[in-house]
């Protein structure tokens, strides 16, 4: 060929391209709907059944040889397009290689999704949610939430099974530690920012699904006992267990998780009131609902299905996409599907869900993650600046008689006692995702960071759970020596989560006698809390000066908790739960509905109250100190009236009366004084975090309309009432500056 004809050939071959180029560009996007549509009108009902199936890396899955489970051959089953996601499988390099066998050798090419329990951190760990919550700072959850993310999709990992968003009201619940606490205002406002703070902008590959869970009602477990069984009516249901939920579901959630429990009777993986009529109907969820492990197998011990066929059918049926390490979907849905009697439409639902959900994910466009990114963006000094920071708003200040806090970093000698103050491990708590133990910093080395000057004399007195006292000789004897006494005790971190119901909520072993003990020294003494769940602390509340609630504060909670006791932070956080002064007062709540006896005179008897206890709580909802002190006044209301339209603006005055800069957390609460149903006695409908100097005084606004009254009336219509209202601006549940206004038609 001439060089005149390559010439020619070359710019045609360049103008060919360009215009190819041009047609593409000009060619409408396809939408995410319109390419699940397209990908599904080509797949098997077999393939369609594999996105429905979530597998454990390694565990017995899928088939079963006289009557012994068969475990999966993973790399196979991927091929055939029989797996749409795995759980637990981590690292960049492992993910990769599952994928690649799923877009190379899969004949459809679509991609797994990897799941994996990303609580509240991945390498990074932060507090845990329930301390998260006692910021009452969303945008602290959201940046722990961001943080988390962006370490685990480093690592191939593009869905959580968080947050947790169970209202808990029950504190032997072990599972109380993964939520927001006690009240759906404040729960979901958290839930929000979790769900804001995982997903961002979906398709971002530092970004990850996040799964609210567990739907629903998996919090009121009776007795607190984990997996037993719910009985609550539809309104509680609405009112108090399902607005976390659809505050999830408004910030966009891309996933549901269905719980282990039964509410009415009905377990919630079986349940088409709550998954169909509810989720998918009334809030037009669009995502895909996933099941708790094997809590479809588990329908059959419920004494709902017969058998794995029968299982599969009812759970299905009634909304539950895929289905999490039964193997009961895979087993048994092709034949049900021929024979009947789950109609092949609910199958096309369910994989349709799944796909858009990858698809959003960008997982089709980019299904793997750049293994280099593994090392890089995992426990960052970044990532450990937000986990120390996060920890210092988390941690409640209980009690602080006599400014016994903050410590002088000029003391001389500290006895620092108890089988918490050096334990790593304990520091993390529980579902510490892929964090070690190696990288906390303990409350001891965060002490001595503080105060390097001063001698600290470290005994362990007693184990966690451990029978023994001989160490309780050698503890009193290093408070004698010191100049002041810190104790860390409460729980190991293993005691609480998943599993760890507890009957008894005081400090676990032989710790109270080790407290009491060292208090009988007569040394100034500072009590420092590690737990995942509110104690029972009658004789601790009226003995110890000083009391730290710094629950499980992650990966950095020693700095944190030692910045707090020697006070170059000042505490300000505040209960999310209520802290009862014993177990018989459990369930214990701020919100609690009105009584036609309610308690009023200590004389009278026939009212609602104990023999032997006062009926109110150790520490209420809401409650937490500071290092200064904060006053209110000048509670005003814009108008006296509210109609079907406009708001009423509340205002109140905060002012830092104390000598030390500091946050308040200022809470606004309402009640409704006459329903056609009875009434909780307050309502949380706004907090806001206010920064005063010294002398400082600023006003705060909430605003009130009629559709933050509303409630589910005697009718089962949400609506709100014409009628009375009372408000409070105060620094918690019980206290408070109150108004008045009037709700008319």
């Amino acid at each position: 060929m001439s060089p005149r004809k390559i010439r020619q050939a070359l710019a045609a071959l360049v103008l060919l391209v360009v215009c190819a180029s041009a047609q593409t560009a000009s060619a409408p996007q396809k939408s995410v709907d319109q390419r699940v549509d397209e990908l599904l009108s080509k797949m098997t009902l077999e393939e369609k059944i594999g996105q429905l199936n979530q597998i454990n890396q390694g565990m017995p899955t899928g088939t079963v040889v006289n009557g012994n489970p068969v475990t999966l051959n993973v790399e196979q089953a991927v091929t055939e397009g029989r797996i749409g996601s795995m759980l637990n499988v981590t690292g960049a390099a492992d993910t990769n290689r599952l994928q690649k066998i799923a877009i190379e050798k899969s004949r459809l090419h679509i991609p797994l999704l990897f799941g994996f329990d990303v609580i509240h951190g991945y390498r990074t760990v932060f507090p845990i949610p329930l301390a998260i919550a006692s910021s009452w700072d969303p945008e602290s959850a959201k940046l722990s939430a961001q943080v988390a993310a962006r370490e685990a999709t480093a690592a191939g990992i593009r869905w959580t099974f968080a947050p947790m968003v169970d209202i808990a009201r029950d504190p032997r619940w072990g599972r109380i530690a993964e939520g927001a606490g006690e009240d759906p205002f404040l729960g979901a406002a958290i839930a929000r920012a979790y769900v804001q703070g995982f997903q961002g902008e979906l398709n971002s590959p530092d970004h990850m699904a996040a799964c609210a869970k567990h739907y629903v009602a998996y919090g009121a477990a009776e007795a607190g006992r984990d997996y037993n069984s719910v009985d609550l009516s539809e309104r509680r249901l609405r009112e108090t267990y399902l607005p976390p939920f659809e505050a999830a579901e408004d910030a966009g959630v891309a996933t549901f998780m269905s719980s282990f429990n039964t509410i009415d009777g009905i377990p919630a993986s079986a349940n088409p009131f709550t998954l169909r009529k509810v989720l998918k109907g009334e809030w037009g969820f669009k995502g895909f609902v996933v099941s708790d492990w094997n809590s479809v197998g588990e329908l059959i011990p419920h004494g709902v299905a017969a058998d794995g066929a029968d299982a599969a059918r009812l759970a299905l049926n009634a909304g539950v996409d895929m289905d999490m390490c039964s193997g009961d979907y895979i087993r048994y849905v092709a034949g049900l599907v021929k024979a009947g009697t789950i109609p092949e439409s609910v199958v096309d639902d369910a994989a349709r869900r799944i796909l858009r959900v990858k698809f959003e994910l960008g997982l089709f466009d980019h299904p793997y993650t750049d293994e280099k990114r593994e090392a890089n963006d995992t426990l960052t000094s970044t990532n450990m600046e937000a986990a120390r920071d996060i920890a210092e708003k988390s941690i409640v200040l209980l009690k602080n008689d006599k400014d016994t806090l903050p410590l002088s970093k000029s003391v001389r000698s500290i006895a620092v006692i108890g089988p918490l103050a050096d334990s790593q491990i304990d520091m993390l708590g529980n579902w510490i995702g892929k964090g070690e133990a190696k990288d906390a910093v303990t409350i001891l080395e965060g002490i001595k960071a503080e105060a390097p000057e001063a001698k600290l004399i470290v005994s362990k007195g007693v184990g966690v759970l451990d029978p023994s006292e001989e160490g309780i000789a050698e503890a009193v004897n290093a408070a004698r020596q010191a100049d002041v006494a810190v104790l860390v005790l409460g729980e190991k971190g293993e005691m609480t989560g998943e599993a760890a119901s507890r009957a008894k909520l005081g400090l676990p072993g032989k710790q109270e006698k080790l407290l009491r003990a060292v208090m009988a020294t007569g040394k100034p003494l500072v009590l420092v809390l590690m737990n995942g769940r509110p104690l029972t602390l009658e004789w601790e509340a009226r003995h110890v000066p000083a009391i730290v609630e710094a629950w499980f504060p992650g990966v950095q909670g020693g700095n944190a908790v030692a910045r707090i006791l020697f006070g170059d932070v000042n505490p300000s956080a505040k209960l999310p739960v209520t802290f009862p002064r014993s177990i018989g007062q459990i369930p214990l709540y701020y919100n609690a509905l009105s009584t036609g006896r309610p308690f009023t005179d200590p004389k009278a008897k026939y009212e609602s109250r104990y023999l032997d206890s006062p009926n109110t709580p150790e520490f209420p909802f809401g409650y937490g100190l500071s290092y200064t002190k904060f006053a209110y006044s000048n509670l005003q209301l814009s108008t006296a009236r509210l109609g079907n339209t406009g708001v009423i603006k509340v205002t109140a005055e905060v002012e830092n009366t104390g000598n030390r800069a500091g946050d308040e957390i200022v809470q606004f609460y309402t009640r409704d004084l006459v329903a056609s149903v009875s009434r909780p006695v307050k309502e949380l409908k706004g907090f806001q975090r206010v920064s005063l100097r010294p002398g400082e005084k600023k006003t705060v606004e909430f605003t009130i309309n009629r559709k933050q009254v509303a409630f589910w009336n005697a009718d089962m219509k949400y609506a709100a009432e014409p009628g009375k209202f009372e408000v409070w601006v105060g620094p918690s549940s019980m206290e408070g500056l109150e108004g008045s206004f009037v709700l008319v038609e």
